[in-house]
C-alpha cells in the first residue's frame, strides 16, 4: 500500500505536470499537414471562383487540361479507335449522331467542337471524313484530298533558270540536286508534324485513333502530279 501511495505522488509531482503542460502547448502551436492543406485548398477555391468570375468559362484562368474535357475523357474510356478510309468518310458531319473526324498522316482527330468549320457548309468541311495530308501541304484542297504525299517535296525544290547550272560539274550538279531533295523532304516532314501538333495539342480537338490500312496500300494508288498551285509556288533558286 505504501508503494502505491509513493507512485501516486510521483505521477502528480510538479515536474510531471510541467512536462504535460509543455506537451500540450507544443500540440497547440504545431502546424499539421492538414492545416497546410486547408490553407492551400482555400486559396485554390478563392482563385477558382475569381477565375470563373473573370473568364466566365474556366476555373483555371483559361487553362483547360484534357481531363476537364468530357469528350476527351470519353475517348480515353472508350479507347483508341481504328477506322478504314472508307469508314472514316461516315464521320464528315452529315450525320448529327456521329462526331466529326478528320485525319492527318493516319492519325484521327475529333473536330466536333468546331462544326462551323468542319461541319456541312463550313469553310473546311472538305477535310471532314478524310485523311487529306497532301492537301494540308500543297494547299490544293480540290485536288489533293488524299493521304498520298509521294512527290509532294517537289514544291519545295527550287526552280532552275537559264544559266543557273553554268560553271558546275556533273558531280556538283548531282550533289546539289540530292541536297535540294533532302531539304525538301525535311520540309514535308516538318509540315506534316506541324499539322499533327496543331490538332493534337489544340484546346478544341483531340486524337481519337488511327486509320487502318492494308499493307502495301500506297503502292496500289496511282502516283499524282504536283498540283498547279503548288507548281507555281515553287521557289526560285537564289543566286550564289
Amino acid at each position: 500500500m505504501s508503494e502505491l501511495r509513493h507512485r501516486g505522488k510521483e505521477v502528480s509531482s510538479p515536474n510531471a505536470d510541467h512536462v504535460a503542460s509543455q506537451i500540450e502547448a507544443e500540440d497547440r502551436t504545431r502546424i499539421s499537414i492538414l492545416d497546410v492543406l486547408r490553407v492551400f485548398g482555400g486559396i485554390f477555391l478563392l482563385s477558382s471562383a475569381l477565375s470563373w468570375f473573370v473568364t466566365n468559362e474556366s476555373i483555371l484562368w483559361g487553362y483547360r487540361p484534357t481531363w476537364t474535357r468530357p469528350a476527351v475523357v470519353k475517348s480515353w474510356l472508350r479507347g483508341q479507335i481504328l477506322l478504314t478510309d472508307a469508314e472514316l468518310t461516315r464521320y464528315n458531319g452529315t450525320d448529327a449522331s456521329l462526331p466529326i473526324y478528320l485525319a492527318i498522316n493516319g492519325s484521327i482527330f475529333d473536330v466536333s467542337a468546331a462544326p462551323s468549320f468542319y461541319g456541312p457548309g463550313g469553310s473546311y468541311h472538305f477535310f471532314a471524313g478524310h485523311d487529306a495530308t497532301r492537301a494540308y501541304i500543297t494547299g490544293c484542297f480540290a485536288e489533293d484530298i488524299t493521304p498520298d504525299i509521294r512527290g509532294v517535296e517537289e514544291m519545295f525544290i527550287p526552280v532552275d533558270e537559264a544559266g543557273d547550272e553554268e560553271g558546275l560539274s556533273k558531280g556538283e550538279l548531282k550533289k546539289r540536286k540530292e541536297q535540294d531533295r533532302r531539304m525538301a523532304r525535311n520540309q514535308v516532314k516538318e509540315s506534316v508534324r506541324h499539322w499533327e501538333t496543331f490538332f493534337g495539342d489544340s484546346r478544341k480537338y483531340h486524337r481519337v485513333g488511327s486509320v487502318r490500312r492494308e499493307e502495301g496500300w500506297l503502292e496500289k494508288m496511282p502516283r499524282r502530279e504536283l498540283c498547279e498551285a503548288a507548281q507555281k509556288a515553287r521557289p526560285k533558286r537564289k543566286k550564289s
